[in-house]
């Protein structure tokens, strides 16, 4: 059994801003993946200190420093299970999922992303799509985040609120 804690957009200043329930999860998971929008380059860096594996992706809002330091896109591979993770920079408020697999040359499994800022966790075409909301708390919007655990093949999602909304 292999557990993921995902989170995306946190738009923290500092990694001292975000929550600690967060950090909690990120460092207590088997896998930490943040799907973009950091905002400042040590956010990304806290989360590769505390987390004992970090998978990291840009987002739009994310400065040119962070652009270069990490990619787009990622996949992993969790005991069989294929995960794409990225920020879909190029989208509007409202997509397609279908949107996404572009993005992925090969097949993947199962797609972890960002930039939505509102909780997502559906399967198409064999495909899951898991996005884990907005790390943050904001006027109506809880911080959420996703705990995954990846058990002989199978997926299982938990959205986590963290913070209610203000």
């Amino acid at each position: 059994m292999t557990v993921i804690a995902v989170v995306s957009d946190t738009h923290c200043l500092d990694w001292s801003e975000v929550h600690p329930d967060i950090k909690a999860a990120l460092a207590d998971a088997d896998i930490a993946v943040h799907c973009g929008d950091f905002s400042r380059m040590s956010v990304v860096d806290g989360v590769r200190a505390c987390s004992k594996t970090a998978v990291v992706v840009h987002g739009n809002s994310d400065p040119i420093e962070i652009r270069r330091a990490i990619p787009y896109v990622e996949v992993i591979e969790v005991e069989g299970v294929r995960i794409g993770v990225t920020h879909p920079a190029w989208g509007g408020p409202e997509f397609e999922l279908e949107a996404l697999l572009p993005d992925f040359p090969e097949p993947v499994d199962a797609i972890f992303f960002g930039h939505l800022h509102e909780t997502l966790d559906e399967s198409r075409n064999g495909v899951r799509y898991i996005n884990p909301g907005q790390g943050y708390s904001s006027f109506m919007v809880p911080a959420t985040m996703a705990i995954v655990t990846i058990e002989d093949g199978a997926i299982t999602v938990e959205i986590r609120q963290i913070e209610a909304g203000r």
